[in-house]
């Protein structure tokens, strides 16, 4: 039965995360028409597909009153999306992942809306104050983005000319059995984590985040082997901030939830130093290395090590 359990967990994240990327495929084709810059098409419209993997099995935890797996999946992604991820497409790309917008060179906004989960859930609870606060910081960075989308750099090519209907009828068809795999994901996963008697967030921060990165790393090695680093970089970037503050606070306004301090203190530093090691190899020389991906990889490894020590004293 564990066994079985397993089985139709991983073949349901496979789905999803199939559907996932055919989601990514068709807002591309849309985005492309729209004449949208890349990096505004990966940080918006390529992000949002990226993150319905981890976003659905969230909110349906979130409903189920698993919120443990679903906070072990949100952050636990993120922290793969900010190593694992983007360690793996830097060797991917000839150079390392150049680093060419503005918004990348010149600010800190994105490690220090990682803090915010950390400090809204210091006192080992998240209230729906809390979740409302983590949307309005998330929407509030989002539209700030948005208003500086014409400094993004250069346009997609937009040479072909595909049906928008088409596309927007394949894409809704992909949504739906993408919500539908992820119900089943979770049902999955929770019956394997009971028989085997393991906490939730330990199954969410490795096989389900794992998993649910699959998306983001095939979309963005594509991306790099193509030398449109700005599209891998936008998609990593843009899924890590919309899990973090406007999707976490979904999952808390849905159904607040008390959780082990020890498991946020480990959990979120770890988001938050992943974060900001991240763009610090961004900042030099204005590229990720392969060196630096190799370091940031490594960075994963040790952060599950702890997180099964931690959890399973």
């Amino acid at each position: 039965m564990i066994i079985l359990s397993l089985v139709l967990c991983l073949v349901c994240l496979f789905v999803l995360v199939k559907c996932a990327g055919y989601s990514i495929r068709y807002s591309s084709r849309i985005a492309r028409i729209m004449h949208f810059p890349e990096f505004v098409v990966s940080f918006f419209i390529v992000a949002f597909i990226s993150i319905l993997p981890e976003s659905t099995i969230s909110i349906i935890s979130a409903i189920k009153g698993e919120s443990g797996l679903g906070l072990g999946t949100l952050l636990g992604s993120n922290i793969a999306d900010l190593t694992l991820v983007l360690g793996i497409v830097s060797l991917f790309a000839s150079r390392g992942i150049k680093v060419e917008s503005k918004i990348l060179k010149n600010n800190f906004y994105y490690g220090i809306l990682l803090l915010f989960p950390l400090i809204l859930g210091f006192d080992g609870k998240f209230t729906r104050i809390d979740g409302l606060i983590l949307v309005l910081v998330g929407g509030l960075f989002f539209a700030k983005i948005y208003s500086e989308s014409r400094k993004f750099g250069k346009k997609l090519d937009h040479s072909k000319k595909e049906s928008v209907l088409k596309s927007i009828l394949l894409l809704i068809l992909s949504l739906g059995v993408l919500l539908a795999s992820a119900f089943y994901t979770v049902k999955f996963a929770l019956q394997f984590a009971n028989e085997i008697k393991l906490p939730g967030v330990l199954i969410g921060i490795t096989i389900i985040a794992i998993g649910t990165c699959l998306p983001e790393l095939i979309f963005s090695i594509r991306a790099v082997r193509k030398n449109h680093d700005e599209l891998a970089l936008g998609d990593i970037l843009g899924t890590v901030i919309t899990d973090a503050t406007i999707i976490l606070g979904i999952v808390i306004l849905i159904s607040p939830f008390s959780y082990s301090i020890y498991n946020l203190y480990t959990i979120g530093t770890a988001m938050f130093l992943s974060g900001l090691t991240a763009i610090i190899f961004m900042k030099t020389g204005r590229v990720l290395s392969k060196l630096e991906g190799i370091i940031l990889i490594l960075f994963y490894i040790l952060f599950v090590g702890i997180e099964f020590f931690v959890n399973t004293l």
